[in-house]
């Protein structure tokens, strides 16, 4: 089955390009050039990845990524950004985008990017979860429902982002042990992912800020020049239990 693409880009002669080079690759592809249409498009149409401008007239590309990801629509977004706005690329990283192309880029560089984002959301969808009365996993105050994406934390629930929550999900898997960025970058987005490391940063950083409302029983450490560890302080929350 042909993939859709949907690609909201105001720029004439970038949006042609685009559905040229995209098109020739065998994606069938539509083109919207107003902010307000194209959110109206990805909110009503199956498409099956979304090449997203931040600067658009009518809504921007911030405000598009926020409102999908608020209205749990999962389709896999790359973000089109200009050279050297790495405040842009943290933005739509924590808003949800899974990728991000920075302009100029080259037809190559389109290509493996599309593909890399496609061929991982196919293959999280292709994977079977073995059905479990009780699939969870409990660490500490920390409760992880991996089958729902859905994290507690005591009695809160904690609302995270896809990636955000993969990234929590491989780190509980091995609680106290230190995984570097390269183990978080290949686990969650793949080893043909071309993106940097600026990305399991940016993912952590947000998840930390989320994990605050307890951080005495659980929190995320940095070991300089290596990775990160989800620590769970087993006397704190065992403490918490009691009272």
């Amino acid at each position: 089955m042909t993939q859709r693409l949907l690609v909201i880009e105001d720029e004439p002669t970038l949006a042609r390009l685009l559905s040229y080079n995209l098109t020739q690759e065998g994606y069938e592809v539509t083109i919207e050039d107003h902010g307000t249409s194209g959110f109206e498009r990805a909110v009503h149409e199956p498409f099956d990845l979304i090449i997203l401008d931040l600067m658009l007239p009518g809504m921007n590309g911030f405000e598009i990524l926020g409102k999908l990801r608020g209205k749990a629509i999962t389709t896999p977004v790359i973000i089109l950004t200009a050279k050297n706005a790495e405040e842009e690329v943290v933005q739509g990283l924590k808003l949800g985008a899974d990728d991000y192309i920075t302009k100029p880029f080259g037809v190559s560089e389109l290509l493996a990017r599309v593909g890399t984002v496609l061929r991982r959301v196919s293959g999280a969808k292709e994977e079977v979860v073995p059905e479990t009365s009780d699939s969870a996993i409990r660490l500490g105050q920390l409760e992880i429902y991996p089958e729902k994406y859905e994290v507690m934390l005591g009695s809160t629930s904690i609302s995270l982002r896809p990636k955000e929550f993969e990234v929590l999900l491989y780190l509980a898997r091995k609680p106290g042990v230190v995984l570097t960025r390269d183990d978080l970058m290949n686990a969650v987005w793949g080893f043909d992912y071309i993106g940097g490391q600026r990305t399991v940063d940016v993912h952590v950083s947000s998840l930390r800020k989320k994990l605050e409302l307890d951080p005495d029983s659980v929190h995320i450490d940095s070991i300089r020049g290596v990775g990160y560890k989800l620590v769970i302080n087993k006397k704190r929350s065992a403490h918490h239990q009691e009272t």
